[in-house]
């Protein structure tokens, strides 16, 4: 319990998030990210974060679709709500984040990302709320 209690008090926090869109469609994204140390909390297991990162951008993927965003950054679709229901975790091989609309429409763009484990188990839903930046 010691190493916990310095790692709560240690002012340096450190980590490496990685992961890889393995599908995108018009309805549907895919990504998966391994879990590795960079990624992992004190306790060995998946950092929350890491999961709502994971949901978050493999989201807004899906949001973006094939529209294009002007240098500016109008029409980025900007999440202004994330919801997160955390259920489960792991501690290694790698994790799913799979998001596909609840309603697409030009000015609210909502999406359920579900982000399952090993066997598909499972670990968390984000719904994203997106409107696009003008």
């Amino acid at each position: 319990m010691n190493d916990i209690q310095a790692h709560i008090r240690s002012p340096k926090r450190t980590g490496h998030i990685e992961f890889y869109i393995e599908e995108r469609s018009d309805d549907h994204v895919i990504s998966r990210m391994p879990v590795a140390e960079g990624i992992l909390n004190p306790f060995g297991v998946v950092q929350a974060g890491a999961m709502v990162w994971l949901a978050d951008v493999t989201a807004t993927v899906l949001a973006i679709g094939s529209q294009g965003i002007s240098p500016d950054g109008k029409g980025f679709p900007l999440a202004v709500d994330l919801h997160t229901t955390l259920v489960g975790n792991q501690r290694e091989g790698e994790i799913k984040a799979e998001a596909r609309f609840v309603r697409k429409s030009r000015r609210l763009i909502v999406i359920r990302t579900r982000i399952t484990g090993q066997e598909g188990r499972l670990l968390a839903e984000l719904t994203s709320t997106h409107i696009p930046a003008g």
